[in-house]
C-alpha cells in the first residue's frame, strides 16, 4: 500500500501531546461506562466557566448588523485596523508601554501566534530555549519551522534557573520562550527573575553579536490569585514579543482569537511584523475569524469570574494536602503539578489513579517525570468527590515502595 502520510505522522503515539489526548479519550470512555458522576477528569485545561454575560448582547448586536455589506469581509493579515487600535489601547495599560495599532497582529489563537513567530524567526535547525516542564505542543508548533526545543528545568520551587539557562545558550539559540502564568505548574515568574533573565540575554547578545528574541506566552495572564502580579517583559527588554489569546479570560477557546504584540521599542519592528504577516500567509492561517474580531471589539476588558477558579484552587489544595501529596500552590492558571508518590509518574497516573476513576496527566508529557498535572476546570463537586480517591491512590503508591 502506498504511504500517503509524511513520515513524521506515521507513528501517532510518538507525537507530543499524545499522553494528554490518551487520558482525555479514556475519560470519555469511563464516563460512558460509569456515568459522569463517577469519573473525576482533571486531564485537560478546557475552560468551563461561562463567558461573560456581555457575550449574549454582543451576539445580538452582531446579528443585527450581519446583513450589512462587507460586515464579514476579507481583512489584511494583521486584522481589522479598528480591532488592532482597540487592542493597542487595552494592552498599553496591561503591558506598561505605549502601543500603537501597528504593534499588534491578530492571530488564529495562541497556537497560531506561536507557530507564526517561530516560522518568521527560525531557520531550520535553530533553537528555542525554554523551560521544563513545558506545554508539549510547543514541539508540534516548531515542526512548521524545523526548529528545536531545548528545555531547562525549573528549580524545585518552580522558579527560573538562570545559570542553567545561560549555560544552555548556543550559537543556534534564536528565541528564549517563557510562559507565565505557567502551564503546567501555575507559577508566575517574579520581576526579579525576569530582570536576571534579561541581564543574561544581554550578555549573550554581546557574545553572539546579534539579539536573542524573548518570547512571552501569556494565555493565562488574567488567571491570577491573591495579590500576585504578572510582570511585563516589555519595559525590561526591547527585543521582546508577547503572544496570547482570549480562550481563558473570556472562556471562548473555540473562537481561536489570538494575538502577537511586538515591543514598540524593538529596532526594526516593521521588518519583524512584515515577516510575521508573510509567515501567517505561508502556513495558511492568513487571519483570524471575522466573527471572533467583532466579538472581541465588544468584549475587550471583560473577563470570566476568577473567583470560581479561586474557590476550586482552594478545594484542590485541600484534597491534595489531606491525602499527603507534595505540591507548590499555583499562583496563576488552572493547574496543579504535584509530585508523584511513585518515581514512575505514568504508572501512578495510568494504573493507580485511573483505578479510582481519577484522570490526570503524567509529568513525562511535559518533559518532567516524577510529577503529574491536574486541571481544575471542573466543578468543586468533582474535586471534593475525588478527595477519597486521591487518598486511596496515595496509600497504594506508598505500599508499592
Amino acid at each position: 500500500m502506498h504511504q500517503l502520510l509524511a513520515k513524521r505522522f506515521e507513528h501517532e503515539s510518538s507525537m507530543e501531546g499524545s499522553m494528554i489526548r490518551k487520558m482525555f479519550d479514556l475519560g470519555m470512555e469511563l464516563r460512558e461506562q460509569y456515568g459522569d458522576d463517577y469519573v473525576c477528569d482533571f486531564s485537560i485545561g478546557n475552560p468551563d466557566v461561562p463567558p461573560p454575560l456581555e457575550v449574549k448582547q454582543a451576539l445580538h448586536e452582531i446579528a443585527e448588523q450581519a446583513d450589512e455589506p462587507f460586515f464579514f469581509s476579507y481583512m489584511n493579515a494583521a486584522g481589522y485596523p479598528w480591532v488592532r487600535q482597540r487592542m493597542a489601547a487595552e494592552y498599553s495599560q496591561e503591558q506598561g508601554v505605549k502601543l500603537e495599532a501597528e504593534d499588534v497582529f491578530m492571530a488564529t489563537g495562541a497556537a497560531g501566534a506561536l507557530s507564526t513567530v517561530f516560522r518568521a524567526v527560525l531557520n531550520p535547525g535553530e533553537e528555542v530555549l525554554g523551560i521544563k516542564p513545558f506545554f508539549g505542543d510547543y514541539i508540534t508548533y516548531l515542526q512548521n519551522s524545523d526548529g528545536r526545543y531545548v528545555g531547562v528545568a525549573l528549580k524545585p520551587d518552580f522558579t527560573l534557573d538562570i545559570p542553567a539557562m545561560e549555560a544552555a545558550v548556543t550559537s543556534e539559540t534564536r528565541i528564549v520562550l517563557i510562559n507565565s502564568p505557567h502551564n503546567p505548574t501555575g507559577a508566575i515568574f517574579a520581576k526579579s527573575e525576569l530582570e536576571a533573565l534579561v541581564a543574561m540575554l544581554r550578555r549573550k547578545n554581546e557574545e553572539l553579536g546579534r539579539p536573542i528574541l524573548l518570547l512571552s506566552d501569556e494565555p493565562y495572564r488574567v488567571l491570577v490569585y491573591g495579590d500576585t502580579e504578572v510582570p511585563s517583559v516589555f519595559p525590561l527588554y526591547e527585543w521582546s514579543v508577547v503572544v496570547g489569546s482570549f480562550a481563558k479570560n473570556i472562556s471562548m477557546p473555540g473562537e481561536r482569537i489570538g494575538y502577537i504584540i511586538v515591543n514598540p521599542d524593538m529596532p526594526g519592528k516593521e521588518s519583524f511584523m512584515r515577516g510575521v504577516a508573510r509567515a501567517s500567509s505561508i502556513m495558511g492561517y492568513v487571519n483570524t475569524t471575522t466573527l471572533g474580531l467583532h466579538l472581541l471589539k465588544r468584549l475587550l476588558g471583560k473577563k470570566v469570574d476568577i473567583g470560581v477558579y479561586a474557590r476550586r484552587r482552594e478545594a484542590m489544595a485541600r484534597a491534595l494536602r489531606e491525602a499527603g501529596y507534595e505540591f507548590n500552590m499555583p499562583n496563576g492558571a488552572f493547574y496543579f503539578f504535584p509530585k508523584s508518590p511513585l518515581a514512575d509518574d505514568v504508572k501512578f497516573v495510568e494504573d493507580i489513579l485511573v483505578k479510582h476513576r481519577i484522570l490526570g496527566v503524567g509529568g513525562t508529557a511535559f518533559g518532567m517525570p516524577g510529577y503529574f498535572r491536574l486541571s481544575f476546570c471542573v466543578s468543586e463537586d468533582v474535586i471534593n468527590r475525588a478527595a477519597a480517591g486521591f487518598k486511596k491512590a496515595m496509600d497504594e503508591a506508598i505500599a508499592m515502595k
